[in-house]
Order: C-alpha cells, then sequence, then structure tokens
C-alpha cells in the first residue's frame, strides 16, 4: 500500500453542510489520503462515522476537540496528520464541494514548488442559487490585510507549518490570518489561478452584499487580536516601528504661507455639490482659510461656473467670505489636482474636503490646535459621521452608523496597525510644505486609478513625523447613488485592494531599510 499523501482536515459542526464535503473526497481521482474530523464531542450515533460516510475506501480519524480554539484544534490535526502534505477545508460556516481533480492538482503545484508552505485557488461561489467565479490576488509581501480572501481551502506543506511555528492556540478570532502570516515568513505562498472553468472547489452560502462600512460592525476584542498578529509579523520581519521612533520636527511653514489653511477640493462633473462644499469652508469658524478648488473634468465642466458664482462678479460672492480660487485641468487625477492646488496655496496647512462632503464648522479650528499642540506632528487626522443624501433632497444623518474615529490608531502603534487596514480617517490635513515635498501619489501605483492617494501620503508621513488626531465629528461623508462608494462590483474592490497592496509592499521594504539605519 502506497504511503499516504494528504491529510484531509475537516470540520464536522454541521452535518447538512459535511456530507455533501464528504462526497466529494471520496469521488476525488487521487484516492491516496485520509480524512481527519474535528468535532467537539463524539457521540453514540457516531460510533460508525466510517459506515456513516461510506469512508471505507480511506481512513479516517475522529479527532475530539472539546472546547478548543481554532488554532488547539488545528494543532491537533497536524499533529496527527500522517501526509507529508495537508488540505484544511475550513467548512465551519459554509458547505465546501471540491472539483474531483483538486488534490491532483494541488499536490502537483506543490511538487512545482518545492518552496512552496501553502497553496490556495480561485473558487466558485454559489449565492441563494447562483454561481459565480472569484478570482484572488496572488501573494506578496504587501499582502498583510486581515480582510483578504485566501478562500475557504488551503493545501499545506506539513514541514513549513512546524516551521512556522504551527497555529498560535491563543487567537480567538484571527487563527488564519496569523497562520497564513507565519507560513508566508519563511515559505512561498502559491495561488492556482481560474481563467475559464478552472476553479478547484465550490463554497455554499448565503448572499452578502459587500459595504465599505462593514469593518466599522468588527468587536474591538477581534480589532485588537488582529492589531497584535500583524504587529508580531512585522517584528519577524524587521518593518515594525517602535513608538517614537525617527519622528522630527514639522517642516517650517512656507514663506509665501499668508493664512491658516487651505482647503483643496479636487472635483469632476459634481455641480450640484460644490456649492454645500464651498459653503462648509466658508462658515468655519477661523476665517484665515481659503478654498481651492481643482476641477479636472476640462474647460466643460459645469462645475466650473457652480465655483465662479462665488468668486468676484459671482452672485454668491462676499468680500468677507474667505477666498474662492479656481484650476482647471482635463486629466482626471486626483493626486496630480491635490500637488497642483498645494503649489498655489496660501495657507500653512493643506485641509480635505471630498467635493461631495462638507466640513463642520469648527473642522479647521479643532484640526489647528492639534498642530499647535506639537511641532513634531506632521499630519492631523480628524473623525466623521456618515450622512445620506436622497434623490429627494432630503439629509440625514445615518444614525446606525457610530462617528467614525478610526481608534484603531493609537498613539503608539497606529502607523503599524496602518498596513492591516484600509483607512485612518478623515479629514486629513498636512503642512503645505510636507505636499510640496513628499506630494501626493499620482496614479504611478499599479492599478490606483484615483484611489489610495492619500492613503500613501498617510504611511509616508508616519514613518517621519507624529500623527495627531481629533477625535470629535468634524467632517460630513455624504452618500448618495453618485458616490464610488455607493455601488462597487468585485472588479473595483480588486483593484482597489491591488492598488493598497502595492503601496504596503513599498512601505514594508521602506521600513526595513529604514530600521536596518538604527
Amino acid at each position: 500500500m502506497k504511503d499516504i499523501q494528504c491529510s484531509v482536515i475537516l470540520h464536522q459542526d454541521s452535518e447538512k453542510r459535511l456530507t455533501p464535503t464528504i462526497q466529494s473526497l471520496l469521488l476525488q481521482t487521487n484516492q491516496n489520503f485520509e480524512i481527519i474530523l474535528l468535532i467537539a464531542k463524539k457521540s453514540e450515533d457516531m460510533a460508525d462515522q466510517t459506515e456513516k460516510y461510506n469512508t471505507k475506501s480511506v481512513p479516517l480519524q475522529i479527532v475530539e476537540t472539546g472546547e478548543a480554539t481554532l488554532g488547539e484544534q488545528l494543532n491537533l490535526a497536524f499533529k496527527k496528520a500522517k501526509a507529508p502534505f495537508m488540505l484544511y477545508v475550513n467548512n465551519q460556516e459554509t458547505e465546501i464541494q471540491l472539483k474531483r481533480s483538486a488534490l491532483d492538482l494541488y499536490l502537483q503545484t506543490m511538487q512545482r514548488h518545492p518552496d512552496a508552505g501553502m497553496v490556495y485557488s480561485d473558487y466558485e461561489l454559489e449565492e441563494d442559487g447562483v454561481v459565480r467565479e472569484l478570482h484572488l490576488l496572488k501573494h506578496h509581501i504587501g499582502r498583510v490585510r486581515d480582510n483578504q480572501d485566501f478562500g475557504r481551502v488551503f493545501f499545506l506543506r506539513k514541514q513549513a507549518v512546524e516551521k512556522s511555528g504551527n497555529a498560535d492556540a491563543s487567537l480567538k478570532f484571527n487563527t488564519l490570518y496569523d497562520l497564513r502570516l507565519r507560513i508566508s515568513e519563511k515559505s512561498e505562498l502559491v495561488h492556482i489561478a481560474n481563467r475559464y472553468n478552472g476553479s478547484l472547489y465550490r463554497v455554499v452560502s448565503k448572499g452578502k452584499k459587500h459595504n465599505v462600512f462593514d469593518y466599522l460592525m468588527a468587536s474591538k476584542e477581534s480589532q485588537l487580536e488582529a492589531e497584535r498578529v500583524i504587529t508580531e509579523h512585522l517584528k519577524r520581519i524587521n518593518a515594525y516601528l517602535a513608538p517614537g521612533a525617527f519622528y522630527k520636527p514639522r517642516p517650517s511653514a512656507p514663506p509665501d504661507a499668508a493664512l491658516k489653511a487651505s482647503v483643496i477640493i479636487p472635483v469632476n462633473n459634481r455641480p450640484k455639490f460644490i456649492r454645500t462644499a464651498i459653503e462648509s469652508v466658508q462658515d468655519q469658524t477661523v476665517k484665515e482659510v481659503e478654498v481651492i478648488v481643482v476641477v479636472n473634468g476640462g474647460p466643460d465642466d459645469p462645475t466650473i461656473e457652480e465655483v465662479k458664482r462665488f468668486m468676484p462678479g459671482g452672485d454668491k460672492y462676499s468680500p468677507d467670505k474667505p477666498d474662492v480660487r479656481l484650476l482647471v485641468f482635463d486629466i482626471n487625477n486626483i493626486g496630480f489636482c491635490l500637488n497642483m492646488g498645494a503649489q498655489i496655496a496660501r495657507g500653512e496647512y493643506y485641509v480635505q474636503l471630498d467635493s461631495d462632503d462638507r466640513l463642520k464648522p469648527d473642522a479647521v479650528e479643532k484640526i489647528l490646535e492639534v498642530y499647535e499642540s506639537d511641532p513634531r506632528i506632521g499630519m492631523v487626522i480628524g473623525s466623521y459621521e456618515v450622512w445620506q443624501l436622497e434623490e429627494d433632497g432630503s439629509y440625514f444623518r445615518m444614525e446606525d452608523l457610530p462617528v467614525v474615529t478610526h481608534d484603531e490608531w493609537t498613539e503608539e502603534n497606529g502607523r503599524n496597525n496602518l498596513l492591516r487596514i484600509n483607512g485612518a480617517g478623515a479629514p486629513r490635513s498636512l503642512p503645505i510644505q510636507v505636499i510640496r515635498e513628499i506630494g501626493f501619489s499620482m496614479n504611478e501605483e499599479p492599478f490606483a486609478r484615483n484611489y489610495g492617494e492619500d492613503y500613501n501620503m498617510v504611511l509616508q508621513v508616519s514613518e517621519r513625523h507624529r500623527i495627531g488626531r481629533v477625535w470629535d465629528a468634524i467632517y460630513e461623508v455624504v452618500r448618495h447613488s453618485g458616490g464610488t462608494d455607493h455601488s462597487i462590483d468585485q472588479a473595483t474592490i480588486d483593484r482597489n485592494d491591488e492598488a493598497k497592496d502595492y503601496m504596503r509592499a513599498e512601505t514594508i521594504l521602506r521600513r526595513q531599510k529604514l530600521n536596518k539605519t538604527k
């Protein structure tokens, strides 16, 4: 009899979900495997699982786990596994059906990649009877988000798992996140892509729409645990920044700074929103501000005429209100717009305002107070409320969403934890001189497409300056049918993740180099 090539690890949580998975295993073109079934507690009617699931053709081990954490369960299974490779099927919450040739393909991939510690693959997702293919992203050093989809089936090299230290038994929420980071530190993670009809398995689940604010609903305990996971990973790869390390004073104000702040608004074809955005700046308690509207839709963009209403000669112009200035370009590139606005700015500080959002009246005042508290502060980030604008013009606060403070940012560890999450909060403010020295990204990164230019700036600034915070809501994010986060498909989500993960990769390499200078 041949040695067993693979140990397949499954959960018994739901018999209804488990049976289709077992059946798909027994139809594999490669039958040289064993099954390790993790169950909470054995019962009398489970005395003969081999007969129950008709697994006489393959060995079956039943492992009683009791109240063990997922990490403890996996470590028990890893220890029991007799084969050099392990197929972990994460069927705790969904039904999973393996394609008949899956095991052969996983094994062949491992043979082709002797340095691989884990193989993951594209898969089919069946939601409410509708099947679609999910194409996952290829792993690289920047894929450190805790929400990245690696699928539900992982083919592991047992030796690589042991080398990584196995699963962390103390974790309650982020066991698999931690395990794949650990494996990636010492071994290769290989992705099997599906071009057409090439998925290795199907996940059967109830449909759930993407919501950009889902992360707000994650428990505080889970968030803190995930932060611990990413922090330890960064320490192990020498990309961790210690509290206060490398901070230096922010640069002096530019010699042409005559005002406290310049609010720069990039905009493209949003004439009906720009008025309230401008008015929210002119209503600031601090009057030493200006508005720089950068229209990037070319000379025919209808937003231009709306902006001119606030300039000399316009029906909304008032010499007693902060100036409104206008730049017009015919290239829709947000980073370019912000950089050009900073070039002509007369303020000491830049303050963010998207064309369809609004500043609270005391926003600039509270931002300036934070800058004045510490000369090392090179960026201030505020907090915001989420508002809804309906087609009929009604405007209301979304009470089910709390004030978004991004309080996962801490003084000690915020710049490390930032690599795990997709944002740092709003509005963001920077010294104009910092922008002139560093500059916003202008879609130089692959897949960027007007996405993440500010995230990249936060990453870079946090390496050299302290980030100050305003915890009160000083900004209103307005959701509406034309907003970029209102309706987002999987292709857009993937493209955005590609862009920020590329920035993360650059940041990790930059920080590794920075730590070598100590």
